[in-house]
């Protein structure tokens, strides 16, 4: 069995993500989505907890057909110790062998651990970008087709666009 691990924040679960698990799951039997900065809600940066992370990943999941027993997808907190980061994720998920990441210093990190890293392609990231699409939630601008529809349904019923707009003071409507 061959397990492999995708860490993000998803910030929100994006298109772009939903390509990476689906690519992901052409190279292993299993994967486990790392919901990254756990602790963190309720900021520019980070504005849904990682219960509603995984909600959406699920979802999102769920929708476009890909099977439960395929993935895992387990929350875990910074621990803000770069060098230890690594073996702190292998404390909190089933045995992997390969990480799957674009993040330099993520892709660094579990080299030094001594994991297989496998870089997938970057699906159009310019588009599909959590913080342009948290910009395009607060300016009230078209954000719609850059998540899955069960995601864009999702953070609109627990008025998570009003939540990013008051975060940043933006009043938009």
């Amino acid at each position: 069995m061959l397990r492999g691990i995708y860490p993000g924040r998803f910030q929100p679960f994006h298109l772009g993500h939903l390509s990476v698990v689906k690519w992901a799951l052409e190279r292993v039997d299993e994967l486990i989505i790392i919901v990254g900065s756990a602790q963190e809600s309720h900021t520019l940066n980070n504005p849904f907890t990682a219960g509603e992370r995984i909600e959406m990943i699920r979802m999102a999941l769920t929708e476009y057909g890909i099977p439960a027993d395929r993935y895992y997808i387990i929350p875990i907190p910074d621990i803000l110790m770069n060098n230890v980061w690594a073996y702190h994720v292998k404390m909190y998920v089933p045995t992997f062998q390969k990480v799957f990441a674009r993040n330099p210093l993520v892709v660094r990190l579990f080299k030094e651990a001594g994991v297989e890293i496998d870089i997938p392609p970057a699906f159009n990231r310019d588009k599909y970008n959590s913080t342009l699409i948290r910009k395009l939630i607060i300016m009230n601008e078209e954000w719609k087709d850059l998540v899955p529809s069960s995601v864009y349904n999702y953070i609109k019923s627990i008025k998570g666009d009003e939540r990013l707009k008051e975060i940043t003071g933006s009043d938009k409507k």
